[in-house]
């Protein structure tokens, strides 16, 4: 053979190797079984296994429920990707991997094969040459004569029909070996295929997947019971309609009604499982009053807990500065000026919610000779969690300047609350919350669901960057006395 087709003789071993070990991790991707009709492969994807169990669990939940419906339109989600899936697989074995195989299997071991002939055919030729050039020495004719005979005849036809099959069989395989050389842009289509039926399979599962989000979103903004703990105030009065945070309202209606004499009332921790547990309540929308009614150091602490847990305080990160301002006046007029301004700058919703807990606050002041709980007192335990800063700070940098100047910010506002805040204003908004009655927000529900939100994961991820806990108010009012406050001037619970 010519040296170019010695060159391609090598190549022709490399892609059989390339094509081989191709096809084989190609076929390892698929998911679906190879060989079997569309039934079959259907039965074995794991995608629609994973639709089957996603619909059955929706039919378990009911479409009442929100992961009822999530289900059941997820489960209708994967078992139109598992069909674009057998789809596509369908259409990678017919294009892809079978020719790759014939490449592999079939075309090239077919040249090798012809190339071995080859080699045998010449031996063939050889040996009849040799034969016949054997029979010309025996009989004494020198190599220039032609011998002569019936089996000289026979050697010779002998010879020249090997030499004949063999020059048919080195034509036939040099014509297939260039064939293979034209027909690498075949070869490489195959590629090509791979990646464009992909593309199509990923677009089509890309547009199926877009096409069923919106009613996912739907589902969820529709929703009415959502957690409220954690989340940004503007977000969850949009989602529930209301104008005040469903927490701030519940509490503070069930202290109006249960907790306004209480001693130490936001300063004396509940019961961990207990505000555990009414946190949850709150959480999932479902309130039992005359459970909690009780226990009004847990609803304060609850309280305290929803402030403490917004993404950004209730007196916002935007007016840090002008509130800090306010409090570094020294004129006590001007001082009040400054802070009115600040407090008209608050967004509607902030507004809103900030006055109902200020006019609530002033009011628990009317009972401060029962609750030893002054404006004062007021501001040291709940100011840290109406405002707090951006930076990250530990909680002997709170205790320092930063909380003093809370307190100045707070407790003037709680004492002039009618000034700041002018008119009455009705605490039960809703009108849910007046007596002990068990009250149920979860309109989806008809029985009280068991909470399984952990909050003390969340605030452990805050906490860099949270104000103080309950557990810390103690230390706080330390400090204060310390820092020059008497104890007839903080009305301390003893």
């Amino acid at each position: 053979m010519s040296e170019d087709l010695l060159q391609v003789e090598k190549r022709l071993e490399l892609v059989k190797q390339v094509s081989h070990s191709t096809h084989k991790k190609l076929t390892a991707c698929l998911q679906g079984q190879q060989g079997v009709d569309v039934d079959k492969k259907s039965k074995k994807l794991p995608l629609t296994t994973l639709a089957q169990c996603m619909v059955e669990g929706a039919a378990v939940l009911g479409d009442e429920s929100l992961l009822g419906k999530m289900l059941k339109l997820s489960g209708e989600t994967q078992e139109k990707l598992a069909q674009e899936l057998i789809a596509f697989e369908l259409t990678i074995e017919k294009d892809v991997i079978e020719p790759l195989c014939d490449l592999a299997e079939v075309e090239i071991p077919n040249i090798q094969k012809q190339r071995k002939h080859l080699a045998k055919l010449v031996l063939d030729m050889d040996s009849a040459r040799t034969r016949y050039y054997q029979s010309n020495k025996s009989s004494g004719l020198s190599s220039n004569l032609q011998p002569t005979g019936a089996k000289a005849d026979h050697l010779r036809e002998e010879m020249e029909e090997a030499a004949n099959r063999m020059e048919i069989c080195r034509d036939q395989l040099s014509a297939d070996m260039y064939n293979f050389v034209a027909k690498e842009i075949d070869y490489a289509s195959y590629f090509q295929t791979l990646i464009e039926v992909q593309a199509e399979y990923h677009r089509k599962s890309l547009e199926l997947l877009q096409s069923v989000l919106p009613q996912i979103k739907a589902h969820q903004e529709t929703w009415v019971e959502k957690p409220c703990y954690g989340k940004p105030l503007e977000e969850h009065l949009a989602l529930s309609g209301r104008d005040i945070a469903f927490p701030i309202e519940a509490c503070v209606t069930m202290l109006l009604e249960c907790g306004m004499q209480e001693e130490g009332l936001f300063r004396i921790a509940p019961s961990a499982s207990k505000l555990k547990k009414l946190k949850a309540s709150l959480d999932c929308g479902v309130l039992d009053v005359q459970e909690f009614s009780t226990d009004a150091h847990a609803i304060a602490g609850a309280l305290k807990s929803y402030l403490r847990e917004l993404p950004e305080p209730l007196m916002t990160f935007e007016l840090y500065n002008d509130w800090i301002q306010a409090s570094n006046i020294q004129d006590q007029e001007k001082r009040l000026q400054a802070l009115l301004g600040a407090c008209e700058k608050l967004p509607c919703a902030n507004n809103n919610n900030f006055k109902y807990l200020i006019k609530f606050l002033s009011k628990l002041t009317e009972y401060q000779d029962v609750n030893k709980m002054t404006p004062g007192n007021i501001a040291i335990v709940l100011g840290p969690n109406l405002l707090w800063t951006h930076d990250e700070g530990n909680i002997t940098e709170m205790m320092t300047t930063v909380s003093l100047q809370i307190v100045g910010i707070i407790e003037p506002i709680i004492q002039h609350a009618d000034w700041f805040f002018p008119g009455e204003i009705e605490f039960n908004v809703t009108g849910n919350y007046g007596s002990p009655v068990h009250t149920n927000h979860n309109a989806n529900y008809s029985l009280m669901p068991s909470p399984d939100m952990d909050q003390v994961d969340r605030r452990q991820n805050d906490q860099s960057r949270r104000p103080l806990s309950v557990a810390t108010d103690n230390m706080m009012l330390e400090f204060y006395k310390k820092d020059g406050y008497e104890s007839n001037q903080l009305n301390v619970c003893t």
